[in-house]
């Protein structure tokens, strides 16, 4: 585990598993629908590739310094000490590595989109890193994470104009309330283990049940937000059907969560369904000719 790198079973396989690539597409998909309302539909072919190059990147230089940061925590659980470092086939110092190179790439992307963005870049990959000492300290954390997820639509916004308009702070504040549930929810699924750990999370200090009535306030408050989001950017009726939609899907997962709290499965897989939903919807909103 004292390597200088990888060892030779570590290949682009297990680089993909240890970023768990598979789950960008939680917020991938919001990031892209605020990307065409920010841009009216426009965006430059260079400013796409310089925002996704920049949400990748950042994902990833959080993800690999949390991984550096829990490997001791997760050595000592069951459930992830099978991971790439507590298991010896990446040594810690290479997620340091990762990291680092990660956030460099951050920086390069905000040096090519704007003076503001590159200005805001460091202190976003400050509270990325933040998250992975939050959970040792407070019982905030999901909030926490609510903060980073809330970063989206702000890069977003700042990487495409250089301004943060009224429109991209009521997004913003949809997207904390929308990461806090999500992260809630993922958090019932890890009570035991964080409790054996010694760590902290709204779970845990609430108790289940009122967790999920937490989630499902912050999901009402989160589509709340982004209904007066489409108001602000004269976004079409496709827009509120999709809302709508997302809505009736969230009802039942919340309902779902009710009487099973802890399962945090399947909560997690809509995830990537409503995301999906909200992209067509804002892509219909913008692009469908007559209905703007």
């Amino acid at each position: 585990m004292t390597g200088a790198g990888p060892g030779p079973r570590f290949g682009l396989a297990e680089l993909g598993r240890f970023l768990e690539i598979q789950n960008l597409g939680l917020n991938l998909p919001f990031a892209v629908a605020f990307l065409l309302v920010a841009a009216t539909g426009r965006p430059s072919l260079v400013t796409v590739g310089w925002i996704l190059v920049a949400f990748v990147a950042a994902r990833n230089a959080g993800h690999s310094f949390n991984r550096w940061a829990d490997r001791d925590l997760d050595a000592a659980n069951p459930r992830t000490r099978h991971r790439a470092i507590p298991s010896g086939r990446l040594a810690p110092r290479s997620a340091l590595l990762i990291a680092a190179a990660s956030a460099g790439v951050v920086m390069l992307a905000a040096f090519f989109l704007n003076r503001f963005a590159l200005l805001l870049a460091p202190l976003a990959l400050a509270v990325v890193f933040g998250y992975s000492y939050s959970k040792r300290r407070s019982s905030l954390t999901t909030a926490y994470l609510g903060v980073v997820e809330a970063i989206v639509p702000a890069a977003v916004y700042v990487a495409v104009d250089g301004a943060l308009p009224l429109a991209a702070l009521v997004a913003v504040g949809a997207f904390f309330a929308w990461g806090t549930a999500f992260e809630t929810v993922h958090s019932l699924g890890d009570l035991e283990s964080d409790r054996a750990l010694g760590l902290r999370s709204l779970p845990l200090w609430l108790g289940p049940d009122r967790s999920v009535v937490l989630v499902a306030g912050l999901h009402t408050a989160a589509l709340a937000l982004l209904a007066l989001y489409g108001l602000a950017s004269s976004l079409a009726a496709p827009y509120f059907v999709g809302l709508a939609a997302m809505a009736a899907l969230v009802l039942v997962t919340d309902l779902g969560l009710a009487r099973r709290p802890i399962s945090a499965t399947v909560p997690f897989r809509r995830h990537f369904v409503l995301g999906a939903l909200f992209l067509a919807a804002t892509a219909v909103a913008v692009y469908l000719p007559g209905v703007r």
